[in-house]
Order: structure tokens, then C-alpha cells, then sequence
């Protein structure tokens, strides 16, 4: 039996953790609901995403309608007014309701002493709301981005970076990957209609199908057979580039959780796939999604800076490197990236990402093909990195993805569209 918990309260809690502590939402948020009575787990959900994704916004009004914030052992207190505040601002909830259940969470994080502030507090931001929002909408709290990282958007594109923005503060749609060893893509849109649900085909990824309403993946025809399977638009674009055939044997590095491990045995049934991946816990995910769709590949975990140790002197006629990156095109996905992420990192990720490549080329046989690429949206990550790439290696040649003063893919992150990606196709002489 769950225990009988302030929602509210677990909100703030989980909220702290991943803006304080740097803890992953996708980590701590599963914990959380677990204390929790299973009809209350979608609202946690919702509250947590939620206040991360508007966050900034959030900060602000507390700055107007408190003297001094709360810090040290009452930061939690901070991010419970957040809650509430959010609640007001962004759900359905009857706002009597969402005020008695915020204040009430200072009692179950045993704060009793602060009921009154958090009454006062969302009670005057209710006096004042027409006023504060107008105000908030005139700096750059109202792009919900942090200060360094809108910098960098704006710098990168500043013919787009306002797409960009308003693109990553929605919410994220739902893409479907149809299994073409299964069911054209057609056939088995006609079962999903037939299920009263409906989708929009993508007019570039041959597989790709988004939901016009996201849904639990039971309520998907054939799921569980392997018909199908949860994996973003642009995410998909990387098979067609790496075009893999029967017969050949292809790595797919930095693999989890192996939606793209997946796709390759779907587009290409007898490949030889290698899937490795440098935490171990995540491959679980790429043998259970081998599992659902009935897929055999092999599965290692390895760390991209130094393949001899998990496939000495062994070469593949293809590699796909999914590089770690900023994730800055899949924000819309995971607001927290927004607060986990610093400025510094992005200098490091790329020194990252260029030994990764250095170290897996010699593993390219002669005349096969890596596909580089990320879910970032950052050009030290993506044309810049590819552009050393190519200037330091003359065995290199860009295929198909840019020119090579501005070699690779860039996709932006698109309100009805996919992600932000970044691909570059690269040929060994």
C-alpha cells in the first residue's frame, strides 16, 4: 500500500534534486512516483516537467514577490511555492485547491512555520498576476532558457534561434518507427485508425509516423509483437544515411537505449550488428528492445575512447557513432538539460566527441562508411567538430551531408516536427 503523500511536496523534492544536486529527471522522477498512489504518478509528472521547463519564469515572480530568497535548509520551501505557483499558471487545477495542497505540503516536509509565507506568497502573486505577467514578458525570462545557453542559440543562429527556443518550450510530439519487416508503413497506419487513433505521416523519414495524440505504447497495434516502436522523426534519419546491408557487419557505438540498433536490423535483417555502450545499466534497455522485436545482435559494453579493448583489431564496413553531446536539440524532451547542463561543458563534450572519432576510424575498413551524429544543436559539436575531422584526415570524404566548408545536417527542433539532429556522412577512401 502507497503511502498516503503529499504530492506537492514529492514535486519539490524531486525538483530540488535535479536543479540542486544535478540529478537526472529521468532518474529521480520514476523514484518519486513510486511513493506515490498510482493515479497521482501523470501529475507528478506533469509538475516536474513542467516547473523545469519554466523555470525561469518561475524565479522571476518569486524575485517580485519575495524580499529574500530561500537558501540553504529551506530551499525546498522554494521549490514548493514553484509548485504552487505553476499550478496557478499553467494547469486546470481550481486554484483554491492548488493553494490548500502547496501549503499543506510545508507540513509534510515538516515547515509548518512557512504555511503562512507560501499562502501569502501565491495569494499575492494571484492579486498581482495581469501586472507580473506583463512585466515577465518583457526580458528574457520569457524564453525560459538560462542566460548562457540562449547566448549561444542566439550567436549559432541568429536567423532562427527564436524557432529554436519556442520550439524546445513545448511539448515534445509523439513519433512512431513503423517495422517494415512487419507492415508498411500505410498497412499498419490503417490498423492504427482502425483503433479510432490517428497519425500524420513524415514526408522525409520512409518509417516515420507522429500521433496526432500521444498515448500509452499498450494502446499501439501490435507493440508488443515488435510493429512498431517509440523513436523521434529525426532520430530515424540516421539509417538511411548509413544505408546498411545484408552481409556486412556494422557497430553501432554509443548505442542505448537501441532504437537505432533496432532500425538497422529492420532496414537490413542479416547485418552483423555490433551494439556498445559505455553504461552498463542502459544496455539492458538495448537487449530488451532486441527482445520485443525479435532481433539478434551482439551487445557490449565499451568505452568509444578505446576500442582495441572491446574489438582489438576487428573493422566494419559501417559505423554509426551517436555521439555523447549537449542534447540541446531534444530539450523539449528533457527541460532539466537546460539546469544540468553549463557552459563549460560544451568545450569539453567536443574534446570528447573528437577522440571518440579518432579513436573508431581506424576501424572503418577502407571504402566503408561512418555516420556522425548528435542531438545537439551546437556547431562545436557538429560542423565544426566534422570540419577538424576532415581537415586532419585526407582518407576522409563528406557524402551526401553539406559541403565541406559546412559539412553535415543541421535540423532545427520543429513544434510538428522532430528533434534538433545533426548527421554527417563520411567515406574512407
Amino acid at each position: 500500500m502507497k503511502k498516503n503523500t503529499n504530492l506537492r511536496s514529492v514535486a519539490a523534492q524531486t525538483i530540488e534534486k535535479v536543479v540542486e544536486q544535478g540529478h537526472s529527471l529521468s532518474t529521480v522522477l520514476p523514484i518519486a512516483q513510486k511513493t506515490l498512489a498510482d493515479k497521482d504518478a501523470a501529475l507528478l509528472q506533469e509538475l516536474c516537467y513542467g516547473v523545469l521547463r519554466t523555470l525561469p519564469q518561475l524565479e522571476w515572480i518569486i524575485g517580485q514577490l519575495m524580499e529574500r530568497p530561500m537558501t540553504g535548509k529551506q530551499r525546498t520551501i522554494h521549490f514548493l511555492v514553484m509548485v504552487g505557483l505553476y499550478q496557478l499558471i499553467y494547469t486546470r487545477i481550481p486554484a483554491h485547491a492548488a493553494l490548500a495542497e502547496t501549503v499543506e505540503g510545508a507540513i509534510s516536509l515538516k515547515r509548518q512555520q512557512f504555511k503562512g509565507l507560501i499562502n501569502g506568497v501565491l495569494r499575492q502573486f494571484q492579486r498581482k498576476q495581469e501586472e507580473l505577467t506583463q512585466q515577465m514578458n518583457m526580458g528574457d525570462q520569457q524564453y525560459l532558457h538560462p542566460k548562457w545557453l540562449l547566448e549561444r542559440i542566439r550567436r549559432a543562429w541568429p536567423e532562427q534561434w527564436e524557432a529554436i527556443v519556442a520550439a524546445n518550450n513545448q511539448r515534445p510530439p509523439m513519433w512512431l518507427r513503423v517495422n517494415r519487416q512487419h507492415h508498411t508503413r500505410d498497412a499498419w497506419l490503417s490498423l492504427l485508425q482502425d483503433s479510432g487513433k490517428m497519425a500524420e505521416p513524415d514526408p522525409v523519414h520512409a518509417d516515420a509516423l507522429r500521433l496526432e495524440v500521444p498515448c500509452p505504447v499498450s494502446q499501439l497495434p501490435g507493440f508488443d509483437q515488435g510493429w512498431v516502436t517509440v523513436q523521434d522523426a529525426s532520430a530515424q534519419g540516421c539509417v538511411a544515411l548509413l544505408d546498411p546491408q545484408n552481409g556486412e557487419e556494422i557497430l553501432d557505438l554509443c548505442a542505448a537505449p537501441g532504437g537505432k540498433t533496432t532500425h538497422i536490423l529492420e532496414a537490413a535483417p542479416q547485418a552483423k550488428v555490433l551494439a556498445v555502450d559505455i553504461d552498463a545499466q542502459r544496455l539492458t534497455r538495448i537487449v530488451e528492445n532486441l527482445q520485443r522485436l525479435n532481433m539478434t545482435a551482439e551487445v557490449k559494453v565499451g568505452d568509444g575512447c578505446f576500442p582495441e579493448s572491446w574489438c582489438g583489431d576487428r573493422q566494419f564496413d559501417r559505423i554509426l557513432l551517436d555521439a555523447p553531446c549537449s542534447a540541446t536539440g531534444v530539450i523539449r524532451r528533457h527541460p532539466d538539460i537546460k539546469w544540468l547542463r553549463r557552459d563549460r561543458d560544451i568545450a569539453e563534450l567536443a574534446a570528447l566527441q573528437q577522440k571518440i572519432l579518432e579513436a573508431i576510424w581506424p576501424h572503418l575498413k577502407s571504402g566503408g562508411t561512418l555516420l556522425y551524429a548528435t542531438c545537439s544543436i551546437l556547431p562545436e559539436e557538429n560542423h565544426l567538430q566534422v570540419a577538424g575531422f576532415l581537415q586532419r584526415h585526407e582518407d576522409a570524404i563528406l557524402a551526401e551531408t553539406g559541403e565541406p566548408e559546412q559539412p553535415g545536417l543541421q535540423v532545427f527542433p520543429a513544434i510538428e516536427g522532430g528533434d534538433g539532429f545533426f548527421y554527417a556522412k563520411i567515406l574512407k577512401r
